[in-house]
């Protein structure tokens, strides 16, 4: 992931480290169930260094598999890796708030078709390095800055069909807000805390958005500015730096099976196995694995539900937290003056016979 900013907004969002890079074999694990949606598409990288984004190389690779129509990526300017592996513009001046400065000048490349363009037999990522070095047009300099928000880049995602990318974690919400005001379809990695967002769970609720296939803890490449941690951070043979962060899902609004596929469930409620909150009807469930099957009721569910949730099995009701975060906000989950952890509130769909 490029990490996305802008210099006339959200100076504070840039000092985070947002700069996570996505394993490559993470990206083929999700985008195997996906590739039906793909065929005559325009894929839109936009927070992507084509030379370090794994999600452009997937794209590149797989280009003629897929049938894409067209692939684009665009970098931001003061992406740390941005040129590292190749120097095609050389380096740029930038004039910026903290004037004038050695810097990268931000790029898009624009791919529209992938061939065996240096006659060695086959085709590879070598004919889109060969297409970039040698074809006009293929890498061209961005006017801004890169941004995801600006002009250009708003301009280059309604030329898009699908979106594909990591984008800032500490932007997630304008990022999801652009790509739901400009209609695009989109399969992106965040948080799976998102889902509790005001700004999220109404799509999620009213079925605009899901949870893709894969979710879980997983490594993402980070620069060598990031400090070390005593847990979850490595540094591997050849010296590369990498985090483990938690809660990791896909959000889409990409049909897939998953999607469709019911919960087993063999649990059965009592009253002293599932407590009613303090405040609130609801029982709580301390485990998704324990919703019980004769249980027709308000439940509050761990925030993992969500990458199992089946929208013909469950209505999505909202979230206890704080009582007061928002207007889905329902309740603190509470269990005789204990607080439990966030929990989603569901209600199974009353249809067929209750075990």
């Amino acid at each position: 992931m490029s990490r996305s900013g802008n210099s006339n907004l959200h100076d504070s969002s840039r000092n985070k480290q947002d700069e996570f890079y996505t394993n490559l074999q993470l990206i083929e694990d999700e985008l195997k169930h996906y590739r039906a949606h793909f065929k005559g598409k325009r894929v839109l990288c936009n927070c992507d260094d084509p030379y370090e984004s794994n999600f452009f190389k997937y794209f590149a690779m797989s280009f003629n598999s897929l049938g894409l129509k067209s692939l684009t990526a665009t970098c931001y300017a003061t992406s740390p890796v941005v040129y590292t592996q190749l120097d095609l513009f050389g380096e740029e001046m930038i004039v910026g708030r903290k004037g004038t400065q050695r810097g990268k000048q931000p790029y898009k490349i624009v791919i529209n078709e992938v061939t065996d363009v240096n006659g060695d037999g086959r085709v590879d990522l070598a004919d889109v390095e060969w297409l970039i070095k040698n074809r006009k047009n293929v890498l061209t300099k961005l006017k801004g800055d890169g941004d995801f928000r600006s002009a250009e880049c708003v301009a280059l995602l309604d030329e898009a069909d699908i979106v594909v990318t990591n984008p800032p974690f500490s932007l997630f919400r304008e990022y999801m807000a652009l790509l739901m005001e400009h209609g695009k379809q989109f399969l992106i990695l965040g948080n799976m805390n998102a889902v509790t967002y005001r700004e999220i769970f109404p799509l999620i609720r009213d079925n605009k958005v899901w949870l893709g296939n894969k979710a879980g803890h997983f490594w993402f490449r980070v620069p060598d500015s990031y400090e070390e941690k005593a847990t979850d951070f490595k540094i591997d043979e050849n010296g590369q730096k990498w985090r483990r962060m938690g809660n990791i899902c896909w959000f889409t609004n990409l049909d897939i099976e998953k999607r469709h596929e019911e919960m087993t469930l063999f649990r059965h409620y009592s009253p002293e196995e599932y407590p009613t909150y303090d405040n609130y009807d609801a029982i709580d469930v301390k485990k998704t694995n324990d919703i019980p099957c004769d249980y027709l009721g308000v439940m509050g569910v761990p925030i993992t539900f969500m990458q199992y949730y089946c929208p013909e099995q469950f209505d999505l009701l909202g979230e206890f937290n704080h009582g007061q975060d928002n207007e889905f906000d329902l309740a603190v989950p509470s269990v005789n003056g204990k607080v439990m952890f966030k929990r989603i509130a569901i209600r199974r769909k009353r249809k067929g016979q209750v075990k």
